[in-house]
């Protein structure tokens, strides 16, 4: 069915309107990031700055020790998404794949283990990693990210699971494939689509996650992104405008990287499971 030229006109002025809600933010914060002191404190600032001032970066670079807390964060985020993937798919595909009586109290609980607020287990984290020799250590705290992005990560993957067909499977098996042989070959790159959904859900949890580093991580030379830009608030309130809009510039860059490396894969993998499908 033809679309009018109205609905077309309509679909294309909301999908702007979508665009403009989603970018301002950005614009706004690039913009902060190149006004200088005096711009913040007038009275009356402007939405784009009057005049370019590039020591914001320089300022959060040299003097907060940004880049060092990027590389942690990085190395925390990659490590976290690697292992979650490693975990969840196996245990996903028993889930969606063998009935037993453990499935519906498995499934519950993955559901009812995010309901439970940080706070309520951060200290029995503690606990339980002390002991471990694992708190503030970069290994503490990526198994705390493992084990709190893992409920979320099986819920997405075994539903991708159970959209792959059977048929497909049996195919396999009647051609003499192994069940290992048949999850990697035929399973995996139909759910590539859900892996790479899933690592963008994992990545982005840990790059942006604070409360569990504030609690695990005391060494300087450990601390994570959000532990750094904090730093930028000093302790009566007082923001520092500029180098924290500069860092969070700096902060957005290597999830966009990230984002843009796998958004090719994703799309590469909805069409190839079309396919295949």
């Amino acid at each position: 069915m033809r679309t009018r030229p109205v609905t077309r006109a309509a679909q294309y002025v909301a999908v702007l309107c979508y665009l403009v809600f989603l970018a301002t933010p950005l614009v706004w914060l690039l913009s902060s990031s190149l006004k200088s002191p005096q711009e913040f404190a007038s009275m009356d600032p402007s939405f784009l700055p009057q005049q370019l001032d590039f020591s914001n970066f320089s300022d959060a670079l040299e003097e907060q020790g940004l880049v060092r807390s990027m590389l942690n964060s990085l190395q925390i985020s990659v490590a976290t998404t690697v292992l979650v993937l490693i975990v969840s798919l196996p245990v996903a595909y028993a889930l969606a794949r063998f009935r037993s009586r453990l499935r519906p109290v498995t499934n519950g609980w993955i559901l009812i283990s995010q309901v439970f607020p940080v706070i309520l287990i951060v200290i029995p984290l503690f606990m339980i990693l002390r002991p471990l020799q694992l708190t503030n250590t970069i290994p503490g705290v990526v198994i705390v990210y493992m084990v709190w992005s893992m409920p979320f990560a099986l819920w997405m993957l075994q539903g991708y699971v159970a959209a792959v067909p059977r048929e497909l499977e049996e195919a396999a098996s009647v051609d003499g494939a192994s069940r290992l042989r048949t999850i990697v070959s035929i399973v995996m790159p139909l759910l590539r689509p859900g892996l790479i959904a899933t690592a963008m859900f994992t990545f982005i949890s840990a790059w942006n996650e604070f409360f569990f580093a504030l609690v695990l991580l005391q060494d300087p030379q450990l601390k994570t992104l959000p532990l750094v830009l904090a730093r930028f608030v000093g302790a009566e309130g007082q923001v520092q405008f500029g180098p924290l809009a500069a860092a969070s510039v700096l902060a957005t860059v290597p999830s966009l990287i990230f984002f843009a490396f796998l958004q090719r894969r994703l799309v590469s993998g909805l069409l190839s499971g079309a396919v295949k499908g």
